[in-house]
């Protein structure tokens, strides 16, 4: 039996929702999860039934946490264009445990600022409804569209922190990782 209180909440943007779920994305995300251009920077395209799979673990991260990667909605427009939101890294590394922001959209849905714009509320709800101290973000040095994403978010950058990714084997030209870090915006005293 699913625990309703840690399922997904909807989370809006003046664009975006930022949703539960549902079947029908299965299809939609199976095509982005095979499309070489979103894929670029991680290990391997997924085929329909990794995909699915990858969707039943992002399902049951909601179900164990109440948090986890969202699914995207254009209010008025698409009804799925990817994902973004937070999740708990499966690996350990000098800066886990900890929480990490992500997205994964469809090619077509780029430059239009919805990931900054959807991991931006993610983010709101980690730091007010979650109470994190802190936010993390990772990818591979090359991966500029992201680490530009991390920069407009206000995450902060110190190249002693950069990783070799423990899933990846020696030599896999991704295993370099950067981490980015937001901490919790500290709140003005209003005495």
């Amino acid at each position: 039996m699913v625990n309703r209180a840690l399922s997904a909440p909807i989370l809006r943007t003046e664009r975006l929702m930022l949703r539960e779920w549902r079947d029908s994305d299965r299809i939609p995300f199976a095509e982005l999860n095979a499309d070489p251009d979103v894929m670029q920077f991680m290990p391997t395209r997924l085929n329909q039934d990794e995909s699915d799979a990858l969707a039943q673990r992002i399902k049951d991260h909601f179900t164990q946490n109440g948090f986890g990667w969202w699914a995207v909605e254009v209010i008025g427009g698409e009804s799925f264009i990817g994902f973004v939101g937070l999740s708990i890294p499966r690996f350990s590394a000098s800066f886990t445990p900890c929480v990490e922001v992500g997205w994964r959209l469809a090619r077509h849905a780029w430059g239009n600022g919805y990931a900054t714009e959807a991991a931006r509320r993610a983010m709101r709800f980690g730091f007010e409804e979650l109470r994190l101290n802190e936010i993390v973000s990772f990818t591979v040095p090359h991966n500029v569209r992201s680490r530009r994403v991390m920069e407009r978010l206000g995450m902060t950058h110190d190249p002693a922190e950069d990783f070799d990714h423990p899933l990846l084997p020696d030599g896999d030209p991704l295993r370099r990782h950067v981490l980015y870090r937001q901490a919790q915006p500290v709140k003005a005293d209003k005495s």
